[in-house]
Parts: structure tokens; sequence; C-alpha cells
């Protein structure tokens, strides 16, 4: 694998950081890109076809397939490569994941609407994902005090992991007090509850299994690949409540049948989550099963998911502080894995991991798409 420092990056293009990546896989592999058989893109607004991959590496005549699947952009390029191999089509195959945000005109993250349903976009991302912390304190008897204890808690964890982390964007630590006092921005959500705007690339290169250790002494395997999109209808249902994901529900039952999990809270040795917004990974903690409903920020709050805890969830930064460029969101997560799976995680190492979960998730509270993977150093 290979992965950016994600940032402001003014001084590089999305080609500089294409090369910058695949470089490093092949350092890694021994691969030059000229050698694979195929490849597969992830970018959400950075350019269109497989060209925007092909004209930095020079690939010559290659099949090379861009996707696009909101903030799982970068997951759906490596769960399409996946399969390409499984399917015995290609031998040796490229992921890539890239994002040019900081010199856009963007001022704020990908939010689209439905294009049939006659309306037009009038909340900010924010302002959308604010809507689950009242629903959560009301639903399970949370003060206000609690609730944003938990949700500075979470800021501060990621922050504290990301200043441990070189290739992340913001690498300072940031205390809880400070995050509690900073100021609002839309509902209770202040400046540090939400993700920043970055620009990143990471690649991956996938092969079989039993093919793998002729690229690597130390292989990663995929011990599943889920992908669960909903009916967009969860702000006109009565019973949707603003404090779960259903398909984030739905996609994490099924990659736990693949992978053969059955109690992800104990099994899972750590977990990359799509914290875009703190109350985010907080209702995710209890979605992807590893807290009860309703107790997710007592769990929080007791240091559970901190990097010394019984289950380090983003122990790169997260989005929160590695930085969210689109397309590359979904490789960096599973650049950590294989980070600590090799036991190159640095101050961030975890001991002895077995089972590592990456999780993206696109759109707003009632209609997302949700990705999930389950990774390990152990082939079965």
């Amino acid at each position: 694998m290979g992965c950016t420092k994600f940032g402001d990056h003014w001084d590089k293009s999305a080609d500089d950081l294409v090369i910058d990546a695949v470089k490093e896989l092949s350092e890694s592999s021994g691969v030059l890109a000229s050698n694979v058989d195929a490849f597969w893109l992830g970018t959400a607004v950075t350019g269109q076809s497989g060209l925007v991959l092909s004209k930095p590496l020079k690939l010559l005549n290659k099949p090379v397939t861009r996707v696009e699947n909101m903030c799982a952009t970068g997951s759906e390029a490596v769960r399409n490569a996946c399969y390409a191999v499984a399917s015995g089509a290609y031998d040796l195959v490229m992921a890539v994941g890239v994002e040019k945000l900081k010199d856009s005109n963007m001022t704020g993250l990908v939010v689209p609407s439905s294009p049939t349903d006659g309306t037009s976009v009038d909340l900010t991302a924010p302002a959308m994902f604010s809507f689950l912390v009242p629903a959560y304190m009301k639903k399970f008897g949370v003060s206000s005090e609690e609730m944003r204890s938990a949700l500075s808690h979470i800021a501060s964890k990621n922050h504290s992991n990301g200043a441990k982390n070189i290739r992340a964007h913001f690498q300072r630590e940031v205390s809880a007090e400070t995050i509690s006092k900073s100021p609002r921005i839309a509902g209770d959500l202040n400046v540090f509850d939400c993700s920043g705007i970055s620009d990143g690339a990471a690649a991956a290169l996938i092969c079989r299994a039993e093919d793998a250790h002729k690229y690597t002494d130390k292989p990663m395997y995929v011990r599943a690949l889920s992908l669960a999109v909903g009916t967009g209808t969860g702000s006109f249902d009565p019973d949707y409540d603003y404090t779960t994901f259903p398909e984030v529900v739905s996609c994490a039952k099924v990659a736990y049948e693949q992978a053969r999990i059955t109690d992800p809270a104990t099994q899972i040795s750590m977990a990359e989550v799509h914290d875009c917004f703190t109350p985010t990974e907080l209702v995710l903690m209890e979605d992807l099963g590893f807290s009860e409903r309703g107790s997710g920020w007592r769990d929080v709050l007791s240091g559970r998911f901190d990097s010394d805890g019984q289950l380090p969830v983003n122990p790169d930064g997260g989005l929160k502080s590695f930085g969210h460029p689109i397309g590359a969101s979904g490789l960096r997560m599973l650049f950590e894995m294989w980070l600590q799976f090799r036991g190159e995680a640095g101050a961030r190492q975890i001991l002895n991991p077995k089972f590592g979960l990456t999780h993206n998730l696109g759109g707003q509270p009632g209609e997302v798409v949700s990705f999930i993977s389950l990774v390990s150093n152990d082939p079965e």
C-alpha cells in the first residue's frame, strides 16, 4: 500500500498525489504500475474517467475504471478491485483513491440531494448531522452536559491520535475543555465536532491470498466486504428517529456473517470509522455493535475506544484529524490497518491486532450509503 500525507497541498496537483501514493506502493511491493493487470480509481469531484489515473501514471492501454459513491468512493474502488481478482478476471490489480479539494471552489463536503425529489438542498452537512444530537439525548435520557462531554471526548481522542501520525492533516492535541468551548456552527455542533477538507491519495495492490507472499512477507487479508445503500426515505419516514443509520446496521450484519464474527465488541481489535462529525462516531459505536443501544456515550467517556482502550477507534486520527479527501479516505483507513498488522504504526501501534474494521458512510441521516470491510493478518 501507499498513502500520502493529507492536508493543504497547495504545491501539489492531483497528478502529483497519485504518483506519490503509487510510488510508495511500488516501493513496498516491488511492483511497478506497468505490471498491474487493471486499475480502479476512486474520486468524487477531482475528475472524470480512468484518464485521471492513466495520464499521471503513463499507463498504456490498461483497463482503468473510475468509481464514485459519495464518501465511500475510495472503499468502492477497493471493493470492485477485490471482486475482479476473486472472479478470476485478473491476477494483480490496483485500487487508487485521490481528491484535490483545497484549491477547488468547495467550502464544504459534497452532499447531493436525490435528483428526482423536486427539492434542492438547503442544509449544510453539519446541520444535517446535528439532528443526531437532540434525538439521541431525548431517546436515551442523556443530559446536554453528558452529551457535550462525550462528543468532546471523541474529538479530543481523535486529535490525540492524529498528533502521533506524520501523515495526518491536523497533528496537535486539543483538550476536551477547549473543544467544548469552541464556537458553534450548526445546532449543538461546534468547529471541533466537524472533520476538515483535505487533499490526499492512497493506493492498494490486490491479489489472490495464495499469491500474496510473492509481494510481501506480511500480507493483509480481506475477510469481508459489505455495501448497503438505503432508499433515501428516512426524512419522510415517521419511524426514523435520527439515533441510528439503518443502512449501517444492515451493512454490518452482512460483513460479520462473511467474516464469521459473532461478537464484534470483543472480536474486533481496532476500527477506522467515518467520523465526519462527532455524533456520527457515537451513533456508529452502537450501529456496529461495539456498544449497547443508549450506552455508547458511557463507553466513550470510559475510554473504551481510546488508543489504549479495549477497542481502539480511529487510531490514525480519523476523518477528524487525518482529514477527508473524499476519494482517498476509504483507502486511508485500510492503510492504517495495513500498518498496524505489519507492526509499523509507531506510537499508535496496537498490541497483537487480529481483526480490523473499516467503515465509510456517505450522504445524510436517513439517506446514506454504508461500506464495511473486515481485514486480518490471518487468511482464515
